[in-house]
């Protein structure tokens, strides 16, 4: 939604004043003093942060260059072995912001797992949610819930929470791929459960389709076998030939004419779950978008964490007014309420995932166009 600002400006420009600034004595610092024994913050030496006048992150926008990242993910995939105990190798990519924590933003975690030639990753499951996009590559199965899901480029694969999952790469080259869960929003509530699962997979078949494809990924088309509505959707991955032809009718429709892009030059979609019509997830939205040649998004804050991956293309992001070049591969975060643009040199597809369903189910959403 497009919100008027009006109120929040006129907030943003009331003069400063602060009639609780008493004068220090010593029976005021003994307050104090016996405030932080008993463990009480008062809330007029804190307003400014606890209550700033718009979103202030401790996140920062940042870029991750893939030309830099595949070669330390190869790097680990020499040195470090995958299995029981560390699980994955997967490296995650922390905001420089968050102060060490391991999380692209606040609510969301980000990373490139690689798995090697002939490798395989055990079963586990978790309470966190999970996805995985893949950039570049085939060769790889993932197993979720004994359900075996081929990996191949531009596909986007769901691994909903408390599903069992491994992964197994059959071929003599090592693929690399991103994973997005919603760890930080779970570590942050204290949701989080854990359990290890086979060493081996449940499922070492290698299908072209899964069966929750040959169930559900018929368009318009919904199976009466009795599946109620899912929070999580039951689809275990999205292909790429779907995608791209969504986006390239969408862009031909203007072409033609007709409406059908999300805005002049620019088409999207978003990925949903068949049972409800709504997010693949309870608490991530993913997208995906493609830009024409020399198009120009208009500049927007949104209440909220994103973070894009460049599929195919060369382009730039222009975050709080600062430009970066972006390449295939390319990973970038937008934190809560920073402003954020894209502009396409070539045709530029993105992979977009965010914390949007937290944020409109807890009435937080919005968005501004500037």
């Amino acid at each position: 939604m497009t919100t008027n600002t009006s109120d929040a400006s006129v907030i943003d420009k009331a003069p400063a004043h602060n009639s609780m600034a008493p004068e220090d004595t010593a029976e005021l610092r003994k307050l104090y003093a016996d405030f932080e024994a008993m463990h009480l913050m008062p809330l007029w030496t804190q307003l400014g942060s606890l209550m700033p006048m718009h979103p202030a992150p401790q996140a920062i926008p940042y870029i991750w260059k893939w030309s830099q990242l595949y070669p330390l993910a190869k790097r680990s995939g020499d040195l470090v072995p995958v299995g029981r105990g560390g699980e994955r190798r997967a490296l995650g990519l922390g905001n420089p912001g968050l102060g060490g924590r391991p999380y692209i933003s606040p609510t969301l975690w980000a990373a490139i797992q690689y798995l090697g030639p002939k490798e395989t990753a055990p079963e586990h499951r978790h309470a966190q949610n999970a996805f995985r996009f893949v950039v570049d590559g085939e060769g790889v199965w993932t197993v979720v819930n004994g359900d075996p899901v081929r990996m191949s480029r531009g596909d986007f694969l769901l691994t909903p929470g408390w599903c069992f999952h491994g992964h197994q790469n059959i071929t003599d080259k090592p693929m690399a791929w991103l994973d997005g869960l919603d760890v930080p929003f779970a570590y942050q509530n204290d949701v989080g459960f854990f359990e290890f699962g086979s060493e081996k997979l449940s499922d070492e078949t290698t299908p072209d389709l899964s069966r929750s494809e040959r169930l559900w990924c018929h368009p318009g088309l919904r199976p009466l076998s009795g599946v109620k509505d899912t929070p999580n959707t039951p689809i275990g991955a999205y292909r790429w030939e779907h995608t791209d032809r969504a986006l390239a009718e969408q862009l031909l429709l203007e072409k033609e004419g007709f409406p059908g892009v999300f805005e002049p030059g620019h088409a999207a979609v978003r990925f949903v779950n068949p049972t409800t019509g709504g997010d693949v997830m309870s608490t991530i939205r993913a997208q995906f978008h493609r830009l024409r040649p020399g198009t120009a998004t208009p500049t927007r804050r949104v209440v909220g964490s994103s973070v894009f991956q460049v599929f195919e293309g060369r382009g730039s992001v222009v975050l709080d007014g600062t430009e970066h070049k972006l390449d295939i591969g390319d990973l970038f975060v937008v934190p809560s309420w920073v402003s954020w643009s894209l502009q396409a040199e070539t045709q530029f597809d993105l992979f977009h995932f965010s914390d949007a369903p937290i944020m409109e189910r807890l009435n937080f959403a919005r968005t501004v166009i500037e």
